[in-house]
């Protein structure tokens, strides 16, 4: 049996999510005695491909051709289905990114392969790998076995624990592929990439703002308090759809799906499709004036209070304890 895990980099550098599935498919490898196969798109990557070696990686793919240093779905996908393919790996295992989401189906399209996205645990039945994702906007769990011979999971973000270890001996095979201009029918043209402040999917902290702060003149106290944090900004889809913050930040099911240690909501009510997004934080603290809004009903800390009067002095005290 063979199972291979994509390792997501940008840049040439990896997510932190590629190591997280690597590190998750590795340990499933040892428990069913497979054969791991790491992937690796893109181009110039030699410098950076031992890392994967600290999370379980002993084999290493590396598809590397200069047209492949911006993301094509189409390009990514042919790719890596053919690799799969070829070497007759039957449990592929992605990151729920949004590259992993977009590339994921696509693939499970070309191996006629079971998909199973947002996996929030895996376990070992036998010899079947069990995943446990989110339904009904979060409010239940499922666990699902795919039954074809090829089986797909996607796991989510900041779930699944990433810990580097000595890494043993990785083998690195360096392959160029066979490319057309058809094989780009889509590309990524430009990346606009916050300066400064982790990526919402990655961190371990975000501070989220909604309607309740009233205008986006007044987040720069949320930003102000995620750099304090070390964090990142996250927004709800009003305050994206009222131009307020960019897309990249809206958290919620229409937006990115998070998994920080601590997620602090402003003014954000708690409609289910926001929630949907954020329920699976570890801790979550809520400041909203409405004490009876559904926020409250899922957070662990809650404050019923006018946050313009609560953020400022929860802001210096952090700024205190960190010593900042």
């Amino acid at each position: 049996m063979k199972i291979l895990a994509f390792a997501e980099q940008r840049d040439g550098k990896f997510k932190k999510s590629a190591f997280e599935a690597t590190q998750a498919a590795a340990g499933v490898a040892a428990k069913l005695n497979a054969e791991l196969i790491t992937v690796v798109v893109g181009n110039s990557l030699d410098g950076i491909l031992s890392d994967l070696g600290k999370y379980g990686a002993n084999k290493i793919i590396a598809i590397q051709d200069p047209h492949l240093e911006r993301y094509s779905t189409t390009a990514y996908a042919k790719v890596i289905a053919e690799t799969a393919q070829k070497e007759g790996a039957t449990i592929l295992f992605f990151s729920a990114s949004q590259m992993g989401k977009d590339l994921a189906p696509r693939i499970a399209a070309k191996l006629n392969a079971g998909l199973a996205s947002d996996c929030t645990a895996i376990r070992i039945e036998g010899s079947e790998v069990i995943a446990t994702r989110p339904v009904y906007a979060g409010k239940a769990l499922i666990e699902i076995k795919i039954n074809s011979p090829v089986k797909i999971f996607a796991l989510r973000s900041n779930v699944f624990t990433a810990t580097p270890r000595d890494g043993a001996q990785v083998s690195i095979d360096n392959v160029k592929p066979e490319l057309t201009d058809g094989d780009f029918t889509s590309k990524v043209i430009d990346v606009k990439v916050a300066e400064g402040r982790p990526d919402v999917t990655e961190a371990n902290i975000i501070v989220s703002g909604g309607r309740g702060m009233k205008g986006p003149e007044h987040f720069q106290q949320i930003e102000k308090l995620a750099d304090i944090l070390g964090g990142a900004v996250g927004a709800s889809r009003a305050v994206v759809d009222a131009g307020w913050r960019p897309h990249d930040e809206q958290v919620g099911q229409t937006g990115k799906t998070v998994s920080p240690t601590l997620y602090i909501a402003c003014g954000i009510s708690g409609a289910i499709q926001h929630i949907a997004g954020m329920s699976s934080s570890k801790f979550i603290v809520a400041i909203n004036k409405d004490k009876d809004a559904p926020i409250f009903q899922i957070a662990d800390y809650g404050i019923a209070g006018d946050l313009f009067e609560i953020l400022p002095p929860l802001t210096e005290e952090f700024k205190k304890l960190l010593g900042k």
